[in-house]
């Protein structure tokens, strides 16, 4: 197969060009902003023309994922995340591509008490999740038989909430105090490394799946469980790490209370992420690790 991703710089995109090197089973290639935007239909039909052969999968990773940001930029937030999936998915229709569009927790009001599944009704508390609720429903309008993939709590190479959770404990030890941080403790939802992700939804092509699955990595996790996870793997077992609520960090979006993804459905379809604690211990391990970058705690 000769594949195309859009958004290739982001966790995701980067991850699957990442997972395809090497492979003679498949050809890749992608793009990202500056030199591609993907609401641009035109522009990406160009890049698919510019390719050394037919494309046969069409991947959209691209997304404004600023869930804050959405809020104040909701025409940005729509034609990203809504208008040009819908366009992809009318051009792989016209072009006979596979689509695989990804999707998110954010879906979801967070009000249940277990993990949801594909046909839980969505209601969206934020911008950004209208965005990518509206998102969802163009491409399966246009192109019944694309892939749609809900993932979520994102991490790998760039900015993600443990690579920062990870910077801001080595700021604090590199100031010498005692002074620790402060998360959520009443978040909780499926943390899923980027890595995973990309390779499950290249399992789920090649089996031939279409429609809608939840893909995240195995287990529930709070925010306060997640930092600490990653924090004590990185050696910084003795930064404390204070819970708070939601309410005591007010934000411009909503966020859902619990959005943990039943995956049950790709599991049926022979498709299984690890347990989060494992994938994140590899991504920390890992050469995309913010660790790299931040080097280990003092007297470690």
């Amino acid at each position: 197969m000769r594949w195309f991703v859009t958004g290739s710089r982001g966790q995701l995109g980067s991850a699957l060009l990442e997972g395809f090197a090497g492979d003679p089973r498949h050809d890749a290639a992608g793009a990202d902003l500056p030199e591609l935007d993907a609401s641009d239909s035109a522009a990406v039909e160009r890049a698919l023309d510019a390719q050394a052969g037919p494309v046969d999968v069409l991947v959209n990773a691209a997304a404004y994922t600023d869930v804050d940001g959405c809020e104040s930029e909701g025409e940005l937030a729509w034609r990203v995340n809504a208008e040009a999936p819908g366009a992809l998915a009318r051009l792989a229709g016209a072009r006979g591509l596979r689509l695989v569009h990804v999707s998110t927790d954010y879906v979801f009001d967070g009000e249940a008490r277990r993990p949801y599944p594909e046909d839980a009704p969505p209601r969206p508390l934020s911008a950004y999740g209208r965005s990518k609720l509206d998102g969802e429903r163009a491409v399966q309008e246009a192109l019944p038989e694309a892939l749609v993939a809900r993932t979520a709590w994102l991490f790998g190479r760039g900015r993600n909430f443990v690579a920062a959770v990870c910077r801001r404990a080595a700021e604090r030890a590199g100031q010498g105090g005692e002074a620790g941080l402060r998360v959520v403790e009443d978040q909780a939802g499926s943390p899923t490394y980027a890595r995973d992700l990309a390779a499950a939804l290249v399992a789920l092509v090649e089996s031939g799946a279409t429609g809608l699955y939840h893909l995240a990595n195995g287990g529930v996790a709070t925010r306060w469980e997640l930092a600490r996870a990653a924090l004590d793997h990185a050696g910084y077992t003795e930064t404390p790490i204070a819970p708070i609520r939601t309410v005591d960090y007010p934000t411009p979006a909503r966020r859902p209370h619990y959005t943990a993804l039943d995956c049950s459905r790709a599991a049926a379809a022979g498709v299984t992420l690890r347990p989060w604690r494992e994938a994140l211990a590899a991504y920390l391990d890992s050469p995309e690790s913010p660790l790299a970058g931040i080097g280990s705690p003092p007297g470690s």
